[in-house]
């Protein structure tokens, strides 16, 4: 026989911690059985694979077997780990004899209410994208003489030809003339600050957008007898050459 000594293996003991919902029944049960089967309905799967401890203390001036009541909360699926609130001995012979979780004469931190969630509504489908604003356009396809007005608030007003001296182009939107541009051209009665001139060869008298204007004398050196594009910066009537 021999001496030799085995050793035993180390046994570790770990604490964890660990969250678990108290459900608390009251009396008439059925009532409440039912109205936790429509809150149930409503926040399916709130109570999947989340352990429960059922607080029976509610009910100890009922008539209702504790017995009856776990099994109606198991066969709802309720995964209970425990049971307190009640005296053991009620259980006895059931599965949930013993299954307390507080120690004899110490008192855990008090619970706090947790709200089951109501089922998500429906998000509804988002509504298309709005079409695009599309205004309309006016093509003159002629020169405009002088003594000519061509006003056309609804939209953009293209011309392919001269716009004389003394004539005028009123536009609600942009001003595009394919032509040497003489007398006056404004645009922006509706697209506002959006709106631009544009013009093969500036000679205009007056150029104006969106209220703001300037006439032959202010819109500087080099542009006059040029291709050249008129918008508004930051409420400034700017005017550059076309490259």
């Amino acid at each position: 026989m021999s001496n030799t000594t085995v050793p035993l293996p180390a046994i570790r003991i770990r604490g964890r911690s660990f969250m678990a919902l108290i459900v608390v029944p009251e009396p008439p049960f059925e009532a409440w059985l039912t109205a936790l089967d429509q809150q149930m309905a409503r926040s399916a799967g709130f109570f999947v694979d989340r352990p429960v401890v059922v607080n029976l203390s509610a009910m100890a001036e009922a008539d209702d077997d504790p017995a009856q009541v776990l099994a109606a909360l198991e066969a709802r699926d309720l995964r209970i780990i425990g049971v307190e609130g009640v005296d053991m001995a009620a259980l006895r012979g059931t599965p949930w004899f013993g299954a307390t979780l507080a120690a004899p004469g110490r008192e855990g931190k008090p619970d706090k209410f947790i709200d089951l969630p109501e089922a998500a509504a429906p998000t509804p489908p988002e509504p298309p994208p709005p079409e695009p604003v599309r205004r309309p356009s006016l093509l003159i396809n002629r020169p405009v003489r002088s003594g000519q007005s061509i006003v056309f608030e609804e939209g953009d007003v293209t011309v392919i030809g001269p716009v004389s001296s003394g004539a005028e182009i009123i536009a609600g939107g942009s001003i595009h003339i394919y032509g040497t541009l003489r007398g006056r051209a404004v645009a922006g009665l509706l697209g506002g600050a959006e709106a631009r001139i544009f013009c093969t060869r500036l000679a205009a008298e007056l150029l104006a957008i969106d209220g703001l204007y300037r006439t032959a004398d202010h819109w500087g050196h080099g542009l006059q007898g040029k291709p050249v594009q008129v918008w508004l910066d930051d409420k400034e009537l700017r005017l550059a050459a076309l490259e």
